[in-house]
């Protein structure tokens, strides 16, 4: 199994590699979405249903796609206890702690999500690490983007942003901190996708 392999398997799913590590005699390949389809697709499956849509498909398609290539599935999500996808995704050489605490990867920017994870048998080649973007964005918008500066380097102001979420000028449809990046900005991410993860995080 070669890393080509990988994204070739991903990508029928609409899933791409986004970084990965290697820990022993093993290597952990962090999957998210394929951009720009990856919404239309999603959404039309069957699997996109219930209280939680986009885990369920995620369980049911990256299981799939585990068996297809003799490796393990694992998930953000079903916990506790939960996996360190953080941790995992600041292994990866692709992704940063940003200047606003958030994580930031190379082509993601600040809109990155993970919908899960493969682990292989074996040390699979992997890209050498990139370097963060933060470190040649000289403006940093993100630092000043959000109306009530819930996102600073000290950390996520939760009760915050979510008092500001309520009221009539509140970022219901986007997170206006994440939209800031450079990155984000080139990645072509479906707004009815991001408009989704605001209503999960925040309900009307």
């Amino acid at each position: 199994m070669t890393l080509d392999d990988i994204v070739t398997a991903a990508h029928a799913l609409h899933l791409t590699p986004l970084g990965g590590f290697h820990e022993g005699d093993t290597t952990t390949i962090l999957l998210g979405p394929l951009e720009p389809e990856f919404w239309t697709f999603v959404t039309e499956q069957p699997e996109f249903s219930g209280a939680d849509p986009l885990d369920n498909w995620s369980s049911a398609a990256i299981a799939a796609l585990a068996e297809s290539t003799s490796s393990q599935a694992f998930f953000p999500f079903g916990g506790p206890p939960y996996h360190p996808f953080i941790s995992w995704a600041l292994r990866s050489g692709e992704t940063w702690q940003s200047p606003v605490s958030l994580l930031v990867h190379k082509d993601a920017g600040l809109l990155v999500s993970y919908r899960g994870a493969l682990r292989f048998d074996g040390r699979i080649d992997l890209p050498v690490p990139a370097l963060s973007p933060c470190d040649t964005c000289a403006d940093k918008p993100c630092l000043t983007a959000c109306p009530v500066l819930a996102l600073s380097p000290k950390g996520y102001d939760v009760p915050s942003c979510k008092a500001h979420i309520d009221t009539d000028a509140g970022c219901r449809e986007a997170c206006r901190v994440r939209l800031a990046c450079p990155v984000s900005q080139t990645y072509s991410r479906d707004p009815a996708q991001t408009a989704f993860h605001m209503e999960a995080f925040h309900p009307s």
